[in-house]
């Protein structure tokens, strides 16, 4: 090997180490080997800012900020109270969640069928008390299984059937990939839901500051309006949306009316009803509910641009002693008080009539160009940034149709996935799906800077040739091997080349190798190309092979050591089920 190739061999080492080790943050890793490469040679000076145009960072971006606008809606919280009431424990939550994803795969892009269920992995972790890690590798490993099963599934399909075309002048049909690919997308499954265990529980660490602010007991005051969903049944079905996490603690029908809160009392439209509980499931339940909690009162400038946060009454605020009604807070301030907490104590009066303290946390709405300048005229500390989406507008089903177009774009070839990805994206802003103010946090930085690093560095080993000598090696090591000895190495060797390229490009390497392979020793190719193509689509030993692995490496706060400790099994499960399958469905 020249010193360059072996250079390039020793960054791309001792940057994995670093990743294993998880003494530095992965995009600080990233961004050293990029530099390290162009100080060496091993990455040209004007290649070194490539990965910032690659398709994959504004895929993965756009994805990320696509399934923020989905979770914003509310729609899939809605579903799972519609389809999926019952499924309250882990294992269940997440083999329902693991089996969606992976035959939403089959048919269309994995990305897109893993953005889809993000927003529900959240609510079962909420739900059932736990990290969401728990559920998001599994389900981006289950969209890559669920790949394999068509041709459309994933592109190392799409691309060995063209090399096939190649050789013999006849491609791979749409289910030609299905005996094998559905057997790994069973097995894989089955293994996912009994030893999800293996994965270690991580908090997504941007969310430590979320978490340190234990608020759970706001109280807040709903009306059942004329278009309120729970108009005409019971406080028991209310109580559900609330997912166990919130409690009505009064009902009042009338001026003078107070209905007792027990779970058959029917409500009414015009009912005003108390309810305590932590913000995110008071907003389930408002959203759903169709309940208003603004009193028909709407901020200057328009809804679409209401914001609601969270702020400490300090001990110089003008409202302590006050009450809303009293301080006129909408009147002079254009700012809605949505909720209380305080501390130690349940608060029964109506929301407007509460007298404040000092200590009180409250939720305002108002506009977010002027509610600095309002807090700190209230005397209010505002508290750590976070979604209080409570009294917020919502664009319902309009973020998941915007998503499905995406997707049928891509499947019926009217835009590339990029295209697709990214404009979907736009269209979340554009019909305020998201507020601009929410766009950029969306998007997880570091994620993107890792892998706009780590493309040209990948690269080098193209670029350097490394690539050929490697596979000559291999070539000529295969050799010796029995039939199911060299589908074996063929489907390793793709497995370990694919973190390093993207899974189209690992075709194209290796597919070659294969069935020259297959052709010298007088074997029919298509089992080794199907072998190509298995390997280069199951990368679960790395976040950096799919962008389904990254995808869902910043929101389940995972390290780069924690994809094989649950992936190497898994890709073991797949090489000893995938062989004897092949040799089965694919004769040599």
């Amino acid at each position: 090997m020249t010193t360059a190739q072996l250079m390039s061999l020793a960054i791309i080492v001792l940057m994995m180490a670093a990743f294993i080790w998880g003494r530095f943050r992965y995009d600080l890793v990233a961004c050293g080997a990029l530099i390290a490469a162009v100080a060496t040679g091993v990455v040209q000076q004007a290649d070194a800012f490539s990965g910032f145009s690659d398709d994959i960072v504004i895929i993965v971006g756009s994805a990320l900020l696509v399934s923020a606008g989905v979770a914003r809606s509310g729609i899939m919280e809605y579903a799972i109270q519609r389809f999926a009431p019952e499924v309250s424990t882990v294992r269940a939550q997440l083999a329902l969640l693991v089996i969606i994803v992976t035959l939403l795969s089959a048919f269309v892009k994995n990305i897109g069928a893993l953005a889809i269920m993000i927003p529900i992995a959240y609510q079962f972790a909420r739900r059932s008390n736990t990290s969401p890690s728990v559920f998001l590798m599994p389900m981006a490993f289950g969209s890559l299984l669920g790949g394999l099963m068509t041709l459309i599934g994933t592109s190392p399909n799409i691309v060995v059937s063209r090399v096939r075309q190649e050789m013999t002048g006849e491609t791979f049909g749409m289910f030609d990939f299905t005996p094998v690919g559905a057997a790994l997308a069973v097995a894989g499954v089955v293994f996912l839901i009994i030893f999800y265990r293996l994965l270690p529980i991580r908090t997504r660490a941007s969310a430590s500051i979320h978490e340190a602010i234990d608020i759970n007991n706001y109280v807040t005051e709903a009306r059942v309006v004329a278009d309120s969903t729970i108009a005409g049944k019971t406080l028991a079905d209310l109580l559900k949306l609330g997912g166990g996490q919130t409690v009505v603690t009064s009902i009042l029908r009338s001026r003078a009316l107070h209905v007792t809160p027990f779970p058959d009392v029917t409500l009414r439209e015009g009912d005003i009803l108390l309810i305590e509980g932590a913000p995110d499931a008071l907003d389930r339940m408002v959203a759903q509910a169709k309940l208003s909690v603004t009193g028909g009162r709407d901020m200057a400038g328009g809804k679409h641009l209401a914001t609601a946060v969270e702020a400490i009454i300090g001990e110089n605020s003008s409202l302590i002693g006050g009450s809303a009604q009293r301080l006129a807070l909408y009147d002079r301030f254009n700012v809605n008080l949505l909720a209380v907490s305080r501390k130690g104590e349940r608060i029964q009066e109506r929301l407007g009539a509460v007298t404040l303290r000092l200590g009180d946390v409250v939720v305002l709405q108002g506009n977010p160009q002027t509610m600095p300048d309002i807090l700190r005229e209230l005397g209010c500390l505002p508290l750590a940034e976070r979604p209080i989406l409570l009294g917020s507008f919502r664009r319902g089903i309009v973020p998941v149709a915007i998503l499905v177009a995406a997707m049928a774009a891509t499947a019926l070839g009217l835009l590339p996935v990029p295209l697709a990805f990214f404009t979907a994206a736009v269209a979340m802003v554009v019909f305020r799906v998201i507020p601009l103010r929410e766009v950029y946090g969306a998007i997880d930085g570091p994620i993107l800077v890792m892998l706009a690093a780590l493309i040209p560095v990948s690269d080098s080993l193209r670029r350097t040739g490394a690539t050929d000598v490697i596979s000559a090696w291999l070539a000529d090591f295969a050799a010796a091997l029995p039939p199911a000895g060299a589908l074996t190495l063929i489907m390793i060797v793709a497995m370990a080349v694919t973190p390093f390229l993207n899974n189209a490009a690992t075709v194209l390497v290796v597919a070659p190798i294969a069935a020259s392979f297959a052709s010298t020793l007088g074997y029919r190719p298509e089992a080794f190309l199907m072998a190509v193509a298995i390997g280069a689509g199951c990368d679960f030993l790395t976040p950096i092979g799919h962008q389904c692995n990254t995808l869902v490496m910043g929101p389940g706060g995972y390290k780069f050591s924690d994809y094989p400790r649950l992936g190497l099994p898994l890709s073991l499960l797949v090489i000893i089920v995938a062989v004897p399958m092949l040799m089965l469905v694919w004769p040599i």
